[in-house]
């Protein structure tokens, strides 16, 4: 076979594995995709959904008119405490991030107008459908004697004027993804507002558009954050974003959609080495370290899900690498099986997956490999001489209308015909 048409063989081989790399990637994004809708509703009811604690409803009923609406009053002072803890879940190809929550509030109020009246205090529970275990209510240290209804419990408090009122509730609940608590509905004014946040992790993280902690400090469990602002008007909120696990349905197809690139600079550079060595490394050949690395990615898409994540990367790559080593070595040698193949799928396969793992890196590490492998071909090739190895020589043809020249001079002898 001809070099040119063992390029072109060599490309549709490539062309090939990266059609089925695309395949594989949509084949994994849709398993994941199908098992995250159908498993999160399952998640929401045994676990529960995100969290959103909203202050408590203050209105204050000065016995007008029914159709009028009472007037909401602001609090005086706000004194919260959350305890959240981590515990993620791996159900299928995605991990959950949930958590458990400690929540213990007081509000007071002050009656400050001249008329006595009824002090209204609403309290929304979170989650309409979540499960709130140990939850108590107490006005001035007793408890309010009322049934919740439509996600929340009401308390009816005669005040006078000087009169104040002290809200206390506390629970323990379950969550997922988020806790956020919103102080009201709108912009408003907070007066002596603290809230002491506790977790059990290291890594924080906040919703956009909520409020950054005024102090932050490491404990022996994870973060202990402190919002403390004594005159302060804003309609933001308070929140916290739960640490995120790698997906593994989201990295497996990552790495499926991605793979070509590895396998272009890996045949590249063999092709080259193969050059200078005088070795011959057949299309066939080619076929098969296509289909080593192509094995990489299908072990991991469909073990990602039955192991954790570092576990099933490390026998996809394990089983590649020796699948790419062991048949080189009966191909073309030991020592190009292990040294300049080795090393070239550890960088290109091994160390360009592993890159997917850091979120934002992955275009960072394109970038070196791009660099590293043009530097490198560089040198490999610096002292070939391009011009001897890709002329031609031709030889001379007679074309239409060329005229050919002959000397003069005897004509040759014939030779003697014999008796």
């Amino acid at each position: 076979m001809k070099s040119l048409g063992r390029a072109f063989a060599v490309l549709c081989i490539y062309g090939l594995t990266c059609l089925a790399w695309l395949v594989l990637g949509g084949i994994t994004m849709h398993r994941s995709n199908t098992q995250s809708s159908s498993l999160r509703a399952d998640v929401h009811e045994l676990w529960g959904g995100e969290h959103v604690q909203r202050a408590p409803r203050l209105s204050l009923d000065t016995g007008g008119a029914q159709d009028t609406p009472a007037p909401s009053v602001q609090p005086s002072a706000t004194n919260l405490a959350v305890d959240l803890a981590l515990d993620q879940r791996l159900k299928g190809l995605t991990w959950y991030a949930l958590y458990d929550v400690g929540f213990a509030g007081t509000w007071r109020y002050t009656h400050e107008a001249p008329a006595p009246g009824v002090l209204v205090a609403t309290f929304q529970f979170p989650d309409p459908q979540g499960v709130f275990d140990d939850f108590r209510f107490l006005v001035n240290g007793e408890p309010v004697q009322a049934e919740p209804s439509a996600g929340a419990v009401t308390a009816r408090v005669p005040v006078e004027p000087g009169t104040e009122i002290e809200l206390a509730i506390s629970y323990k609940s379950r969550g997922l993804g988020s806790w956020r608590y919103a102080p009201s509905d709108g912009a408003s004014s907070l007066r002596n507002f603290r809230l002491d946040m506790n977790t059990n992790f290291d890594a924080v993280d906040f919703p956009e558009s909520t409020l950054s902690p005024s102090t932050h400090e490491d404990t022996a469990r994870g973060k202990h954050l402190v919002w403390d602002f004594k005159q302060v008007v804003t309609g933001r909120e308070i929140g916290m974003v739960m640490p995120q696990r790698i997906q593994p349905g989201e990295l497996a197809s990552s790495l499926s959609f991605s793979a070509p690139i590895s396998l272009l600079f890996f045949f590249l550079v063999i092709a080259v080495l193969a050059k200078l060595k005088g070795l011959e490394i057949h299309p066939v050949n080619y076929f098969f370290l296509g289909a080593a690395f192509f094995s990489f990615h299908l072990l991991f898409a469909y073990t990602v899900d039955h192991v954790s994540v570092w576990t099933a990367f490390a026998l996809s790559s394990a089983a590649s690498v020796v699948m790419v080593t062991a048949y080189l070595r009966l191909v073309v040698s030991p020592r190009f099986a292990f040294v300049e193949s080795g090393l070239a799928q550890l960088v290109y396969l091994v160390g360009f997956s592993l890159a997917h793992f850091w979120q934002g890196m992955t275009g960072l590490t394109i970038t070196v490999l791009s660099v590293g492998t043009l530097f490198l071909l560089m040198l490999l090739t610096g002292r070939v001489r391009w011009g001897q190895v890709l002329e031609k020589v031709v030889p001379p043809q007679a074309g239409f209308g060329e005229i050919r020249m002959t000397p003069a001079g005897p004509p040759p002898a014939q030779p003697y015909p014999q008796p």
